[in-house]
């Protein structure tokens, strides 16, 4: 048996190996989420299968279950994109592809739930609530998980497709000036929400955290994303 010298190190795993592990327990937490929500989400399959817009887009259950539904079709958009930059010669092709549509993909069914008016829409008028920490309490776990979730996947692939945020100031401010743009609009639109300080400073929290998380695949080449728009 050979030993190990003092100038011996054990080497890193392969970048590709280290991929399929990520890759793996974000399945494994995908699945883990689906199988506590199955209940409710099975409640509105019957409807959102026949096409039924109400009791399916117009339900938290029925939009998460289509946000689910529609993950292979993302995942094809994915891998049509990145084919398209990889025959153009264009580096990091599976990352920008991924970055693209996971921004779309994870936020766009949150802004759906958060623009869903209630049940007075425009009879009754807009409510403010300005004073910070005030509304934690009435939230509950849900509703904080919820609100960290907004934006979530825009601080985590926003820095990975373009390199002019990717940095935590830059992520915070994008993050907080598109929730302060979602609050305003369900207070002039009258859609029977409170347009809260607090949901402005969770969001921002779930988009920095989540930032945090992919800062290793960071784009930080201005000239790779120049080549990644004019392809």
């Amino acid at each position: 048996m050979e030993a190990m010298t003092p100038h011996t190190s054990l080497s890193p795993p392969p970048r590709r190996t280290r991929g399929f592990v990520l890759l793996g327990l974000a399945v494994l937490a995908l699945a883990g989420a689906v199988f506590v929500l199955r209940r409710p989400l099975m409640m509105s399959a019957p409807v959102c299968m026949a096409g039924r817009w109400h009791g399916c887009f117009d339900t938290f259950n029925g939009v998460v279950l289509m946000t689910l539904v529609a993950l292979p079709l993302a995942a094809l958009v994915v891998w049509a994109l990145a084919r398209r930059r990889r025959a153009a010669g264009v580096s990091g092709a599976w990352r920008m592809s991924l970055a693209e549509v996971g921004m779309v993909h994870g936020t766009v069914p949150f802004l759906w739930l958060t623009m869903m008016p209630g049940a007075g829409a425009g009879v009754v008028p807009g409510r403010l609530s300005l004073v910070p920490l005030r509304d934690l309490v009435t939230m509950g776990p849900l509703g904080i998980a919820g609100n960290l979730l907004v934006f979530a996947s825009l601080g985590f692939f926003a820095p990975m497709r373009f390199a002019a945020s990717a940095s935590l100031p830059r992520i915070l401010a994008l993050a907080a000036g598109c929730s302060v743009l979602v609050e305003t609009a369900q207070y002039v639109l009258r859609l029977d929400r409170v347009s809260s300080v607090d949901d402005v400073l969770i969001n921002t929290t779930g988009a920095v955290l989540a930032a945090l998380a992919s800062r290793r695949w960071w784009q930080t080449s201005s000239h790779t994303s120049a080549i990644c728009r004019a392809a």
